[in-house]
């Protein structure tokens, strides 16, 4: 095989075939876990499977446009998609274009399509960060050249995300920016003086509104109010322990019906493991490891640091996402209102996931 064959057209199956995989898991985990409410709100126990199915074509072809693109091309694109990314999250706030849902103002609509502007921000991020780090590569451990224009940047736009609300989203993108500049060199010290100076921000923002103290609540003490805040989280617990080993089959979930809120979304994990068990999960967990070690091993191969910042960037992004997903539908982090890739119900944050993908197995086939 030559290498120009190599190079520009050989796709990375530790990238593809694990995504696949889980993109198969998930239409099956959500028509299983959506059909009886589907059938309940909207008379059509196909209707989450079908528009999801939709977003899995859209992102395949999403996927391969930009595996056949050179990243280098997209250098051009930071600051026009900053901007882009910048103006959706502002019309999130006009009246009716910005869609409510859950007292959260978080999606705006656009005709038939109704869009999620803060998953396209962390994807943009990703863009400008592996841009302005690898061109101030020499400054990153400096305050004022290095970390203050990340943070000015990145800020303007977790502002707007924190006053939709979305404190969840906020904070994986902050801890994400910071992971990846001390990847980049920056100075300990200012990583220390940031969590410092961020921590009492975030006590007074969780601590000042009700649902974020039912959300620590259900946390810290669910069964205190097992009709209340501690609903969700229980019977997210009974859905893992009815599932033991080997689960109680496909479709037979009964925290689906109704009892688990969010059960096609950020809650999939706990229908899954209640329908495949401990042994479907842990394959799961496997499938999810493939990808983002393969994903921090095309950063270290990547052939410059730009590209390598951009799988880094990447593969963090996904593997936090992973991480604290799991982390809340088990019990051992605060609820985030947070999607699961590839697994979850979610349009926007699928094709951002794909994307994703895409740009590992574009810098994957060019290294």
């Amino acid at each position: 095989m030559s290498k120009r064959k190599n190079t520009a057209g050989g796709y990375d199956f530790f990238i593809l075939i694990p995504t696949i995989v889980l993109l198969g898991m998930g239409l099956v985990a959500i028509y299983s876990s959506s059909s009886f409410l589907a059938a309940h709100r909207y008379q059509d126990s196909n209707f989450f499977l079908a528009k999801q199915g939709s977003f899995v074509l859209i992102g395949f072809f999403l996927l391969f446009i930009i595996k056949n693109i050179p990243v280098e091309k997209y250098k051009c694109l930071v600051y026009p998609l900053l901007f882009i990314c910048f103006i959706l999250l502002v019309m999130v706030f006009i009246p009716g274009i910005g869609k409510k849902v859950g007292g959260a103002q978080r999606w705006i609509k656009l005709g038939p399509l109704v869009l999620q502007p803060s998953e396209l921000v962390k994807l943009s991020l990703a863009f400008y960060m592996a841009y302005s780090m690898s061109k101030k590569a020499d400054y990153m451990s400096s305050f004022t050249k290095g970390l203050l224009p990340h943070l000015m940047v990145a800020g303007a736009f977790m502002s707007l995300i924190l006053i939709q609300p979305d404190l969840g989203t906020t904070v994986i993108i902050g801890s994400w920016m910071i992971i990846l500049m001390f990847v980049a060199g920056m100075n300990i010290f200012h990583l220390i003086s940031i969590v410092i100076v961020s921590a009492p921000a975030v006590y007074y923002l969780i601590t000042h509104e009700l649902y974020r103290i039912n959300r620590l609540m259900a946390y810290l003490k669910p069964w205190e109010d097992p009709q209340g805040f501690g609903f969700q989280i229980i019977h997210s617990f009974l859905a893992f322990g009815s599932g033991g080993l080997l689960g109680v089959g496909l479709g037979n979930s009964k925290q689906k019906l109704l009892y688990l809120p969010e059960s096609h979304t950020d809650f999939i994990l706990s229908i899954l493991a209640e329908e495949l068990g401990l042994v479907g999960i842990a394959f799961i967990i496997m499938l999810f490891l493939i990808l983002i070690i393969r994903g921090l091993k095309i950063a270290l191969d990547a052939p410059d640091l730009y590209s390598s910042y951009l799988a880094l960037g990447v593969t963090i992004l996904m593997g936090l996402q992973v991480i604290i997903n799991m982390g809340v539908v088990m019990g051992l982090l605060p609820t985030k209102g947070l999607t699961l890739p590839f697994l979850s119900y979610g349009g926007s944050s699928l094709l951002v996931n794909m994307a994703g993908v895409g740009i590992l197995m574009s810098i994957s086939a060019r290294k």
